[in-house]
């Protein structure tokens, strides 16, 4: 089926409220680029919900920082109200209005799989509203350090999948700038010398920090583009599923890269120890 078909199975009534389909149900150029975008996301998920469904049907999947909980009707729509009616779809969001316009949708669509949680990092984590331990986490364009939350919960709640797509990564590149004076007798420093490079390099790195932070509990990391998403730039994907023991060459490499970039402030964001 071509990406940019709209498939038996889905919800017409929720393509609309996604602003997928026109209020008539019609698609226009820009609702076909949208279905296409939605599709395509999906195909990297589904595989995975297709394994956790074969080992555990009652799995759960939360959705960390999920603002209008875009990401967590696609995936009920699309898989889990038609091939995995046991499991859950947890939405996590620090703002109450978009939890209840969350409620609210769900409950007109009748998708009893979801639950919405107005709740901060630190208490999804120990809240007892939440299982011990979570089967997948995702985070849709989690602005600046709301990824890391997203990881940080799913190392807590051993997460046998992340899947992450990260977004206006800013803090990296404030300590990279304010460091940049002790640090311009490197070479390396010329990488982030100009703003627009420190920006760029900034973000680039942040995303790298993830990786080594993912590989080093035990972590298989995969990443790749999430091609046109939203018109974004920030399409980069992190796909992580959890393999075995901590990779001590990983959190080696992550202390490296911190010390030599005068990183060593964010050493606690990027050791999280559960």
């Amino acid at each position: 089926m071509s990406t940019t078909e709209i498939r038996p199975e889905q919800s017409i009534e929720l393509l609309k409220a996604l602003h997928i389909l026109t209020r008539d149900g019609k698609m226009n150029q820009d609702s076909r680029r949208k279905l296409k975008q939605v599709n395509h996301l999906f195909q990297f998920i589904e595989p995975m919900l297709n394994t956790l469904q074969q080992n555990n049907p009652d799995f759960t999947v939360v959705d960390h920082g999920a603002g209008k909980s875009y990401l967590g009707f696609i995936l009920v729509d699309l898989f889990l109200r038609h091939q995995a009616p046991m499991a859950t779809m947890i939405g996590i969001e620090t703002r109450p209005e978009l939890v209840e316009s969350s409620v609210a949708l769900a409950k007109q669509l009748q998708f009893s799989q979801m639950k919405f949680l107005n709740l901060s990092v630190a208490e999804s984590i120990t809240s007892s509203l939440l299982p011990e331990q979570i089967d997948m986490v995702t985070a849709l364009h989690a602005c600046n350090t709301a990824t890391d939350d997203a990881i940080k919960f799913g190392l807590a709640k051993q997460a046998r999948y992340m899947v992450l797509v990260p977004c206006c990564q800013a803090e990296v590149a404030t300590f990279l700038r304010k460091n940049k004076s002790k640090q311009l007798s490197d070479p390396i420093a010329e990488l982030w010398r100009h703003p627009l490079h420190t920006r760029e390099f900034g973000s680039q790195l942040t995303n790298v920090l993830r990786c080594l932070q993912l590989q080093a509990h035990g972590y298989q990391v995969t990443v790749t583009e999430l091609v046109g998403w939203e018109h974004s730039m920030k399409n980069e994907l992190i796909i992580a599923e959890h393999k075995g023991p901590a990779k001590a060459d990983a959190i080696e490499r992550l202390e490296a890269i911190l010390d030599r970039l005068g990183l060593e402030e964010l050493r606690e964001r990027f050791f999280y120890k559960s």
